[in-house]
């Protein structure tokens, strides 16, 4: 069965026979520009040129599966619907009227669509592959799949600079403060980020630059609010945070954060004990990150300002008051990698679209392509397809392409998509 947004596709590339056109009048019909297809109010295309007879019409064109659908819509008491130089239907089961009771231009396409074509988006709509298209996608070239990862990946990344326009509002726009909220989130992964953002709000930069030159003053703020502290510890160092916690609680006014932190099945590196350490590190060592950032020339010097390790205490640990094995609990490359690509490159992006710098978009985007490719259930299954994931650029357009699209079958707005059906189209 046609669906209206196959038919806006059919006319908006004119994938018919437009071999003498006539009305459903018999009024012969050229189409001369179909139209720009419109996503707002009103008809689907605006801006059209038609030539029926020997008269130019100059106007919209609006589209539905049957031509009676358009007294169901009730558009002849619109005045969106005024224009209207051509009604492009699938079926014709009525005449329709126009404003002055004369029969409105009317085109139906059902008897010059290929059927191939049909029958190719009806392949694609009923499949239940990983992605709909996977059967068909070697024959889609390396240009066009290039392309449209550029697209994907800026699509990602715009959506992504959402999050972090909204959070610089909330911090009346300090880029510093809003950098720190989202780093805060991304260093306690997917299971604890709400709360380590919640953390890094009721601890200002204000606040932790005054304590930046005392790493267990850090830790102590950040473990405190955390609620991870508390009276009855056996060892010394936890002991001592506590003390330094219930100081500063009381001159700040601080509420530990409401909220629970996750540790189970849970990777012991990935802790929020641990996690916690290392931004205590990062904050201890670094000064006006955000800053740096903007100006570092390459990824290698972003990494260097993230080559962080927690202090001594969780060398022998991973939670308080249980001694383990030693290891230094450095920040892993991946996880360097993950913050680059979760938090550096999104908030790099933003401020080169809220600034209307490109450089920095320009740069935001190229750094993907130095950082190593995600690892996931979609970018295996991509992988499986002989899709090259070779970064993060790759990843991150992947997943786009995957949560956007493919998920939805959204195959009529996707690159890959149009490019098989236009084989089948006219």
């Amino acid at each position: 069965m046609m669906k209206e947004d196959l038919l806006q596709y059919i006319w908006k590339f004119q994938y018919y026979n437009s071999h003498q056109l006539m009305s459903t009048d018999g009024d012969q019909i050229q189409v001369i520009h179909p139209g720009t297809h419109n996503t707002n109010q009103g008809a689907d295309f605006t801006q059209a040129k038609i030539k029926i007879n020997e008269t130019i019409w100059a106007g919209n064109i609006e589209l539905h599966i049957n031509s009676s659908h358009w007294n169901l819509h009730g558009h002849s008491a619109d005045n969106n619907f005024n224009n209207i130089i051509l009604h492009v239907v699938w079926n014709c089961d009525i005449d329709i009227k126009d404003t002055n009771g004369n029969n409105l231009p009317t085109l139906e396409l059902q008897s010059r669509v290929s059927k191939v074509l049909l029958d190719k988006y009806r392949q694609l709509m009923d499949v239940a592959h990983f992605i709909p298209c996977e059967k068909q996608v070697p024959q889609v070239n390396e240009l066009t799949l290039a392309n449209w990862k550029q697209r994907l990946v800026a699509e990602r990344l715009i959506t992504r600079s959402q999050n972090c326009l909204d959070i610089l509002k909330e911090t009346n726009y300090h880029w510093e403060e809003t950098f720190w909220w989202l780093i805060a989130a991304n260093f306690g992964l997917k299971v604890n980020s709400e709360v380590f953002q919640e953390i890094a709000k009721t601890l200002p930069l204000t606040v932790l630059t005054k304590h930046k030159n005392s790493i267990t003053q850090i830790e102590a703020l950040l473990f405190g609010q955390a609620g991870l502290l508390k009276k009855e510890f056996s060892e010394k160092y936890p002991a001592m945070l506590w003390k330094e916690y219930l100081f500063y609680q009381k001159k700040y006014k601080l509420l530990p954060v409401d909220g629970k932190l996750y540790f189970l099945r849970m990777r012991p590196a990935n802790f929020p004990t641990i996690r916690l350490g290392q931004l205590a590190v990062l904050i201890h060592e670094s000064e006006h990150l955000f800053s740096k950032i903007k100006e570092a020339n390459s990824v290698t010097d972003v990494k260097k300002m993230f080559s962080v390790a927690a202090n001594d205490y969780w060398h022998y640990h991973y939670v308080f008051d249980e001694e383990s094995d030693y290891k230094i609990k450095t920040l892993g490359s991946q996880m360097v990698d993950n913050i680059i690509i979760n938090t550096v490159v999104p908030m790099l992006f933003s401020y080169g679209l809220h600034h209307q710098e490109e450089s920095y978009k320009t740069k935001a985007i190229s750094w993907l392509e130095e950082v190593s490719p995600e690892r996931n259930v979609i970018t295996r299954e991509f992988e499986n397809l002989g899709f090259a994931n070779k970064n993060a650029f790759d990843s991150q357009a992947f997943l786009q392409l995957k949560n956007e699209y493919c998920n939805h079958k959204l195959c009529l707005q996707c690159t890959i998509g149009n490019s098989l059906l236009k084989k089948a189209g006219y």
